[in-house]
């Protein structure tokens, strides 16, 4: 089965001395608006894993769902959206980057951008903030439905061509919910970052075991 159609609701968190313990968890973020939600209940095959609203900001808190064998994903904030309450807002922020810059055990970040207009500037602060942890990021072109073949191409030619000052550690791929376009690109980035994680468990065992028979 599919990696992300084990998914099941675990729980949702507004504060981070709330945050569940997971072996290895991976994010999906961005703007308000940007088709995050819909990304998630695509890939998932759901059409209400992840709650779909037509007004952006109404992702509030941090929603984890758990995809069997100790793996999450978990479900960010929407950032970049100010018509809400400038305490909450603040809110959002401090948790948002906390959880980013803290959290031991997200090993890699989904960026959700919209196709027509990408690397905007949170966007763009986003990757400057995450990447220097040395946790990959990929980024998903949402919406490419909307554009023409020769759109899209164009489209991931540019951004990619932008991503390069980050080196590998940040890769980009066009998808569309409504198409399903790229699911299968998204399945295999994240199972290998979920894999790295076993084997590199699996070598500390190896250790281990090792340097207790010595």
């Amino acid at each position: 089965m599919p990696l992300f159609q084990n998914a099941a609701f675990f729980t949702t968190v507004n504060h981070l001395r709330d945050l569940p313990d997971t072996r290895a968890e991976v994010a999906f973020v961005g703007r308000s608006n940007a088709g995050k939600s819909s990304a998630i209940n695509t890939l998932a095959n759901r059409t209400r894993l992840a709650y779909v609203s037509k007004t952006p900001g109404r992702t509030q808190h941090i929603n984890f769902f758990d995809l069997g064998h100790e793996r999450f994903l978990v479900d960010l904030p929407g950032y970049g959206y100010a018509e809400v309450p400038e305490a909450v807002r603040a809110h959002w922020v401090e948790l948002l980057g906390r959880y980013l810059g803290e959290r031991s055990s997200l090993i890699g970040l989904l960026l959700i951008m919209d196709a027509r207009h990408p690397l905007k500037d949170l966007d763009r602060r986003m990757l400057d903030y995450f990447t220097p942890t040395g946790r990959p990021v990929h980024i998903l072109l949402s919406k490419a439905d909307k554009l023409s073949r020769q759109e899209q191409a164009t489209t991931l030619r540019k951004v990619k061509a932008e991503l390069a000052q980050y080196g590998d550690t940040v890769s980009v791929q066009l998808f569309s919910s409504l198409k399903k376009q790229g699911m299968d690109t998204v399945e295999q980035v994240v199972q290998t970052w979920f894999d790295a994680v076993d084997a590199a468990e699996v070598g500390a065992v190896d250790a281990d075991n090792t340097a207790a028979d010595d």
